[in-house]
């Protein structure tokens, strides 16, 4: 959102409708910065404004609701809270998520979640130990791995200077 939206929309889609989603992107990018200005938060305040009456402007009434009201509250909860890091909910409510997907009987959710998690400690802790022929979560390379390119004659084809991201 605030990043990679706004270099998407600025070639893709019509002026005014890029000029109001990049706004919205630079006003996320703004709040989530770790040192905030205090000067700089009434300005915040009446760009969030302007650029949600643009997107009012351009959106129909049914893609209003109140998740796109929120960010004009978010610059008084600055204020009263400070930097958004030292209150930001994502990694709970994604593990809350992981959680809610453990529950496969609703009529007893707890017993689930730890049926589950239990199972999946177990697991963890027995891959550990098992040989390095099987593909286990703490054998298999990351996400990230890159093998490099080796010729027969035992050369690397493409030399990565860098590390791997961990």
């Amino acid at each position: 959102m605030q990043y990679l939206l706004q270099v998407a929309v600025r070639r893709t889609l019509p002026k005014n409708v890029a000029i109001a989603l990049i706004r919205l992107g630079s006003f996320f990018k703004a709040v989530c910065r770790k040192v905030i200005i205090l000067s700089e938060l009434d300005h915040l305040q009446t760009e969030i404004v302007e650029t949600l009456c643009q997107l009012e402007r351009i959106f129909p009434p049914s893609f209003f609701d109140i998740m796109v009201h929120l960010p004009i509250h978010l610059v008084e909860e600055i204020r009263l809270g400070g930097p958004v890091q030292t209150r930001w909910m994502y990694p709970i409510e994604r593990f809350l998520g992981v959680l809610k997907d453990y529950v496969k009987n609703r009529s007893q959710p707890e017993a689930c979640i730890a049926e589950v998690y239990l199972a999946n400690e177990c697991l963890s802790f027995c891959s550990r130990y098992l040989s390095e022929d099987g593909d286990t979560r703490f054998t298999r390379p990351s996400r990230n791995h890159e093998e490099m390119g080796v010729e027969e004659n035992g050369k690397v084809i493409f030399p990565i200077n860098g590390r791997p991201i961990v």
